[in-house]
């Protein structure tokens, strides 16, 4: 795959086989970024699990101290009495067994997140295979099936995020922005990486964060020093 000069010129300036401490690590992200200022700060992590074994799936919510800086448009199905409190939580799009019939008639998703309250559970299965594939079905392990649907929205808009481990063991989150502060980025990287060490399943045995690399969405990898 053929690099841009200033990629190449970027991936100079990261030492070979050194494990960057997490500062440092953001520092020369930052310092190395190519691109636009609004590109993410992405954390990639290798985790030792078999990916192919239902009970070493990994998964988990992190709840960023600063936000991804990513805009979330969230949807809340809810029943029509705890309706004004989820806009006032910041809901984009609010409704409940007619939003259902809405987006199956339309089948337009507008929205990153989806929350429902469990009441509403049932009535989702007819929109199932829309949501599913696009990863937008509520999941209690996500903490979006909840009782308080107020909660997490107001919880997701200020930043908490969802990860999951893909069909190769690894985990991709994203952690901010380059246009963050170091010491913002800092603390988002380390609720990040805590997050995913709480999220070990009681089946994987042996080493469980095997590797974990720092980029910039135009920019080459930084590897980091985890324990």
């Amino acid at each position: 795959m053929s690099r841009s000069r200033r990629y190449q010129e970027a991936k100079q300036k990261i030492e070979a086989g050194k494990r960057y401490p997490a500062s440092e690590a953001i520092a020369l992200a930052k310092q190395i970024a190519t691109g636009k200022d609004h590109q993410a700060v992405e954390l990639h992590v290798k985790l030792g699990i078999d990916p192919k074994k239902a009970d070493q799936l990994v998964r988990g919510t992190i709840a960023l101290p600063h936000g991804s800086g990513k805009t979330v448009r969230v949807a809340a199905f809810v029943k029509p009495d705890v309706a004004d409190a989820v806009k006032a939580a910041g809901a984009d799009i609010v409704g409940g067994e007619e939003l259902v019939k809405e987006i199956q008639s339309h089948e337009k998703l507008d929205f990153d997140v989806a929350v429902a309250h469990p009441d509403l559970m049932k009535s989702l299965a007819a929109i199932a295979k829309l949501l599913g594939p696009k990863g937008l079905m509520p999941n209690p392990k996500d903490q979006t099936v909840t009782p308080n649907p107020a909660k997490t929205v107001a919880e997701l808009k200020q930043g908490r995020v969802a990860f999951r481990s893909d069909d190769t063991g690894n985990v991709h989150v994203m952690v901010g922005r380059v246009t963050f502060t170091e010491d913002h980025l800092t603390e988002n990287l380390s609720a990040a990486l805590e997050a995913i060490k709480k999220a070990k399943p009681s089946a994987s045995k042996g080493t469980y964060l095997v590797s974990a690399t720092l980029a910039t969405t135009f920019g080459p990898g930084i590897s980091l020093a985890v324990s």
